[in-house]
């Protein structure tokens, strides 16, 4: 089984040589289009470096430009000389100047010679197609595109206005099914020589000198017509980026390249010293094993998410993204507890030492930034500054949870922090938010101040806190929400926190929980009277019974001075 080579060249011709030779020398003939516009003195060199070769010959040359026919005309050319001048090829293999063979020739005939008819070349119909990238798919079968994309992008797509403003289409010769695929095929002589020579050749080529990107339709809609057995994929490994345009292979990709078992891999970087040393050295065939794409495939398909979304809560200037369309608003799994360190003044220090994670005060206290272990600095050099937490609250969370992602981040919230965040939490997958309202009136009933200045503030965090339940409780909540009043969490607190434990992770799992020391709460229920009777009507704190009046030492508590 032999097989002939053709080779499309406009540029690092002395790397194709270097190909040429390898194929020739194994015992391939190559036919070689050189694009008329390369530099002369660069073909003269590549002429001298093959001409001690007569398996190696040159087409007819042609102006070659990306998306027009001048390429299948460059090809078709080559075929045809491959054809006249080399009867004993049987199957027909098309590579480009930046191409470079992984494995050796021998292994590529044996291949072939258990599948002497098929023809491997990716062909598609159009509406299966899902990765044409440039906004034209079927308008490229129906439309005509006499000028050039890259020349003359202004009348490209002026042109293309005009046509879809009259309906303007055309119809494919009868008989005849568009497909797409991939410009790199190995194609059966039968299949390639019944295309050439197809009766009706000329309506065909009069077809697709007008359609757009004609070298990725042309023989793979032929094809169809001609072969016996298809087998759409190609045998050469080509990747494209989230442009359309292909990834380049450098040294750096060698094992990986090795890995893959493909015969042939596209496009490799001219400096690519050691990918060609390598892959161009004499070394024995070894079998006829399949090449294995989808390993290399799920590599840059992870490397295309990665470059175009980003790694999950890590927020770049070079890719700020848009609002609600990040890969993830944080890297990590967190907690926020609000209304437990009002109930349990240890909570904080109990917390550390029963689940694994890092524990944080008040992130958002208007006072001072509380940072676990009352440090100064945080997480990936984070200050305490005030200011600086301030001018972004969103981007000061993210970073610390980024920096910090191994270990579970845990911190403390209150209506009394500053609130920028409610959302942004509340639509947060990896947020677990618990909360006991009310439970900020377990300060203010402790409080040593007047009674008219403690109405107040009941009245501020109430409404603040009203306002942060609802977003909570809203429909676009993605966060994992609990919310307890402050009398059902009081009547059984050890079940809520075992969950809560639970989620975080525990040091110690045998260990039997003990809950950490509540505040005093005797004479809670006189104090929430006392704020109903002062015309304040505490709602979020459940229900509590009145055992006498509330008196808190200190406290005043006539009418004087008291405000709205």
């Amino acid at each position: 089984m032999t097989v002939g080579f053709l080779m499309l060249c406009h540029t690092a011709l002395e790397r194709a040589a270097q190909v040429a030779r390898f194929w020739a020398e194994s015992g391939a003939p190559v036919v070689i289009h050189v694009d008329s516009r390369a530099p002369r003195h660069e073909v003269e060199a590549l002429h001298r470096r093959v001409a001690d070769l007569d398996t190696i010959s040159f087409s007819a040359r042609h102006a070659c430009e990306w998306g027009t026919w001048s390429l299948v005309a460059a090809t078709i050319d080559a075929a045809q000389q491959m054809l006249d001048r080399h009867p004993e090829v049987r199957h027909v293999f098309l590579a480009s100047g930046a191409c470079l063979p992984l494995r050796p020739l021998a292994e590529l005939e044996a291949y072939l010679a258990v599948h002497p008819d098929t023809d491997f070349i990716e062909s598609v119909t159009v509406a299966d197609v899902g990765w044409t990238v440039g906004g034209i798919d079927t308008e490229r079968f129906t439309l005509r595109f006499p000028f050039s994309w890259r020349r003359n992008r202004r009348l490209f797509d002026g042109y293309v206005r005009l046509q879809r403003r009259f309906g303007f289409r055309r119809s494919p010769p009868a008989g005849l099914v568009p497909h797409l695929g991939a410009q790199w095929w190995c194609l059966t002589r039968r299949t390639l020589d019944d295309i050439l020579s197809d009766p009706r050749r000329k309506e065909y080529d009069r077809y697709f000198k007008r359609v757009w990107i004609p070298d990725e339709s042309y023989f793979q809609s032929l094809t169809r017509l001609h072969a016996r057995c298809v087998d759409s994929r190609s045998l050469t490994l080509v990747k494209f980026d989230v442009r359309g345009k292909p990834h380049i292979f450098y040294d750096d990709h060698l094992e990986l390249l090795r890995r893959s078992n493909c015969f042939v891999a596209r496009k490799i970087w001219p400096r690519a010293d050691r990918l060609y040393d390598t892959f161009l050295s004499p070394r024995p065939a070894i079998g006829t094993a399949e090449p294995d794409t989808a390993t290399i495939g799920r590599l840059f398909d992870h490397a295309a998410e990665r470059r175009t979304r980003g790694r999950p809560g890590l927020y770049m200037q070079s890719r700020f993204p848009r609002q609600d369309h990040e890969n993830g608003k944080t890297a990590a799994p967190y907690s926020v507890f609000q209304g437990f360190t009002e109930l349990f003044p240890e909570f904080c220090g109990w917390l550390s030492r029963q689940a694994v994670g890092r524990v944080h005060g008040h992130l958002f206290s208007p006072e001072r930034v509380e940072f676990a272990g009352g440090a100064s600095v945080g997480p990936g050099c984070l200050t305490d500054s005030l200011p600086l937490r301030d001018y972004n609250p969103r981007a000061f969370l993210t970073n610390l949870i980024w920096n910090d992602r191994s270990a579970r981040q845990c911190f403390m919230l209150s209506p009394r922090d500053t609130q920028p965040l409610n959302w942004f939490l509340a639509t947060d997958p990896n947020a677990q938010i618990s909360v006991v309202t009310g439970a900020w009136a377990v300060r203010l009933f402790r409080a040593r101040r007047p009674f008219a200045q403690i109405r107040r503030e009941a009245a501020r965090l109430q409404r603040l806190e009203t306002q942060q339940l609802g977003v909570l409780r809203s429909g676009y909540v993605k966060a994992r929400v609990r919310i307890w009043t402050l009398s059902e969490f009081v009547g059984n607190p050890t079940e809520p926190l075992q969950t809560i434990l639970e989620e975080v992770g525990v040091r110690n799992p045998r260990q039997l929980l003990t809950p950490p020391q509540m505040v005093d709460l005797t004479g809670f229920g006189g104090f929430l009277q006392e704020l109903r009777n002062r015309g304040m009507q505490p709602r979020l704190m459940g229900d509590f019974p009145v055992l006498g009046a509330w008196q808190s030492p200190g406290a005043v508590v006539s009418g004087e001075g008291e405000g709205s």
